[in-house]
């Protein structure tokens, strides 16, 4: 696949994007995950764009996901939402992991209460081998949501986002949301040839769909790993991290702030930092000191409050918000986050709340 003719032989970000003109390189995000001290302690939530805000519910009324992913003025919309609503720190744009997908021509489709649905599993090589190709041109639409939000957002950093090639090919694989993964784990194994040209596939296509993000103007990006807790330390060394390290290969050379997150990836942490990352987004299962220590001091982090407190009364919560902060004072920088996404139930005042009170800490 070939880069972006705008990407500049330098590999610089154009003069006018937010991370150059001065709009958002001192912001308390990018401040902090670059182990800076920020002026204040920066905060946003995994799927805070929607799920929980009446708001989003109403622009979304009729509307399927993939086709408000792919409706620049909506995606745009939605991602606003809940900056304006919680003044988060940060905007996390609004698509979906299988966006690239669906963009290279890949029939896939969110089914309500099921999610993402392939209609063909990839499972042989042929199948591999026939898989269509994610081009420059069929990005159009998200550089275009991404240039109408960071527009909107001002000195506000937009976070960019993709699923990680190991997510990504888990779908693909098992051709619907599982359990346990038990397809792509054995396809390793069993045919660890096709089981690398997929990975590779979803590389490519999760950076390319990076690699719009961020020179259309978002600040910082995120791979997200949602499955990559089904893997063992050996398994996800040898066969996804060098896939992963391909999708962060095509963005490296932006000079953006970089995080890797995925769920229930404690033991996984190092091996995620070494794909060559600035930030590790740690989930609920982890305390921020632990992971600090796991990782040698070496990183900022991302985390980690549990969703599961948000409808818990506010002593309990404000007492575990102090605790995640507490934690994550040890680490080079700390940006506040929840241990994964919002839950759709969640009051929305309870988050302005929650934002409202890590806002009122200062900074270490």
């Amino acid at each position: 696949m070939t880069p972006s003719p705008a990407v500049s032989a330098a590999g610089a970000l154009a003069a006018d994007h937010p991370l150059m003109d001065g709009r958002t390189a001192d912001s308390p995000l990018i401040t902090a995950y670059r182990g800076g001290k920020p002026s204040r302690r920066p905060v946003w939530f995994m799927r805070q764009a929607g799920r929980s805000l009446p708001e989003y519910l109403k622009v979304r009324e009729g509307i399927a996901m993939l086709d408000s992913c792919l409706r620049p003025e909506l995606a745009s919309e939605i991602t606003l939402q809940p900056v304006r609503r919680h003044d988060v720190d940060a905007g996390i744009f609004f698509s979906d992991i299988v966006i690239p997908l669906k963009l290279a021509g890949v029939g896939v489709d969110i089914v309500p209460g099921v999610g993402p649905v392939l209609d063909k599993p990839v499972r042989t090589a042929a199948d591999v081998a026939a898989l269509p190709q994610l081009t420059w041109e069929a990005l159009e639409p998200i550089r275009e949501a991404v240039r109408l939000t960071v527009a909107e957002l001002g000195k506000t950093p937009l976070i960019g986002f993709a699923g990680a090639p190991f997510t990504l090919a888990a779908y693909m694989v098992e051709g619907k949301p599982s359990r346990d993964h038990l397809g792509p784990r054995t396809m390793m194994h069993a045919d660890a040839e096709t089981w690398t040209a997929l990975a590779n596939w979803a590389a490519d296509a999760s950076g390319m769909f990076l690699q719009a993000q961020l020179e259309a103007g978002a600040s910082a990006a995120q791979l997200f790993d949602s499955w990559a807790g089904s893997l063992g330390l050996a398994d996800y060394t040898k066969y996804v991290a060098p896939a992963s390290a391909r999708a962060l290969d095509h963005v490296r050379h932006l000079g953006a702030p970089l995080i890797h997150f995925g769920t229930g990836t404690s033991e996984l942490l190092v091996a995620m930092r070494d794909v060559g990352v600035d930030v590790v987004g740690v989930d609920y299962r982890l305390p921020l000191d632990e992971a600090n220590r796991r990782l040698g001091g070496t990183v900022p982090l991302q985390g980690n409050i549990d969703p599961a407190l948000l409808e818990a009364p506010w002593d309990i919560l404000e007492a575990h918000v102090r605790e995640v902060i507490a934690a994550g004072s040890a680490a080079p920088g700390h940006v506040l986050n929840l241990g994964h996404g919002v839950p759709p139930g969640t009051d929305p005042d309870v988050l302005t709340r929650v934002v409202e009170l890590i806002h009122s800490i200062s900074p270490a």
